[in-house]
């Protein structure tokens, strides 16, 4: 075994984007890693999410319109924010914790987080094109951001501002409803005005992560599938033991747990007292008549739509509830409501590949990134809506940490024991 700054061998929970990037940074140090998941490659958020590296638009998820949205409109099933009538404990903690952060202040502090970690995203996304990882990238130009009214667009020009004023960048030209819809002949003409974004990007999330999974293996790293680890015992000689519900087991030097929004179990013996809950996501697969070339976003409406090859994904929704739960027809019908009423020239009865996906939310926004209490046992976890534009700066961080090198100053905010 080696020492606990410079671990020989890490093993990695969780193959999703953040796991598999905390990976393939690791091997850029001369690290050897084991990732093991309870399902495979892709199995949860990484899969199903639409796919946005958009500095413009990643911002912490506890802002001031949550709570002037209302609980009432959060108890309804078609609603884009959905809270259902629960007893579980776990949620009504997160609940308390997520609404004390939905104040401006605490909005515009961690606005100055995410201003500063966006202007990082994209380059940990080309250090991993330059290193061979072959899923590219999209630059969305345009990314077209959609309005019902021009009193709404005025809603997301007000949020730039207050990007701007906490250091962030952005860039956009306001459109009217013929001007947009120039650039994407599939909007309604319910849609009356829009933002065209400027310097964003998109990826087909699991062609990447599926790709970024390829270039772990093709530099000697395992991934180990239906792994699931029920407990971690880091008093192995100086190592970890990673123990499966199957009675398997993995020893390693350290271990990165980025179990998505099942994080809690795992690292809550080593310190991790902040909440994790499902932020659930929804999306499905459509064929236009026309395959729009770049995403579309209708803020309002809480709905991302992204060209992936060759179909249209239609994602959105957030609804805190267990992991487990199976899919909410209710919530798929609200979305293909939505979708009817500000785009054209889809069948939306022949849509495919129904699904939902656990988020994993922390009660202030910010991600949780480092060690626990334990030197041998880190965290990548906790980013919420934003695990795909920030999962390659997170394994970038986390693999500079492990290692024991330096790490940008930006980390001390996302320390898993805050």
């Amino acid at each position: 075994m080696s020492t606990d700054r410079h671990p020989n061998h890490v093993a990695i929970v969780g193959a999703g984007i953040v796991g598999l990037s905390t990976a393939w940074f690791l091997q850029e140090r001369g690290v050897r890693v084991t990732v093991v998941d309870r399902k495979g490659v892709a199995g949860d958020s990484s899969w199903g999410n639409a796919g946005w590296l958009a500095p413009a638009l990643t911002l912490p998820l506890p802002e001031p319109a949550v709570l002037r949205y209302g609980l009432r409109a959060m108890l309804k099933p078609s609603s884009p924010v959905y809270v259902p009538l629960t007893a579980d404990a776990h949620l009504i903690r997160f609940l308390v914790g997520f609404a004390r952060h939905c104040t401006t202040s605490r909005w515009e502090s961690a606005m100055r987080v995410y201003a500063e970690v966006n202007r990082m995203s994209l380059g940990a996304y080309d250090e991993l094109a330059d290193g061979g990882v072959w899923e590219q990238t999209h630059l969305a130009d345009p990314f077209l951001a959609a309005f019902t009214s021009h009193s709404d667009r005025e809603i997301l020009v007000n949020e730039f501002a207050h990007l701007e004023a906490a250091g962030g960048e952005v860039e956009y030209d306001r459109l009217d409803g013929d001007e947009i819809r120039s650039f994407e002949p599939s909007l309604g003409d319910n849609v009356v005005s829009g933002l065209r974004l400027r310097n964003q990007r998109f990826v087909d999330p699991p062609r990447f992560v599926h790709s970024l999974a390829d270039a772990v293996r093709s530099r000697g790293g395992e991934i180990v599938p239906g792994f699931d680890v029920s407990a971690i015992d880091d008093s192995e000689h100086g190592g970890v033991r990673l123990m499966s519900r199957t009675a398997d087991f993995v020893t390693a030097d350290a271990v990165v747990v980025s179990s998505g929004a099942r994080l809690n179990a795992l690292t809550r013996p080593f310190g991790v007292r902040a909440l994790v809950q499902a932020g659930r996501g929804y999306s499905f697969s459509v064929q236009p008549r026309q395959m729009p070339k770049n995403p579309v976003y209708f803020p309002i409406q809480r709905l991302a739509c992204t060209p992936l090859h060759d179909r249209f994904r239609v994602a959105g929704m957030m609804e805190f509830r267990s992991p487990e739960a199976p899919l909410d027809p209710r919530r798929i019908q609200a979305m293909v409501d939505t979708g009817k009423s500000v785009l054209t020239g889809i069948d939306w009865e022949a849509r495919r590949e129904e699904w939902v996906g656990s988020r994993p939310c922390t009660t202030d926004g910010l991600p949780l990134i480092g060690a626990t209490r334990s030197p041998r046992v880190h965290v990548a976890g906790g980013h919420g809506m934003w695990g795909v534009a920030l999962g390659p700066l997170t394994g970038r961080i986390t693999a500079q940490s492990v290692t024991g090198g330096p790490v940008p100053s930006v980390v001390r905010h996302f320390d898993p024991l805050r």
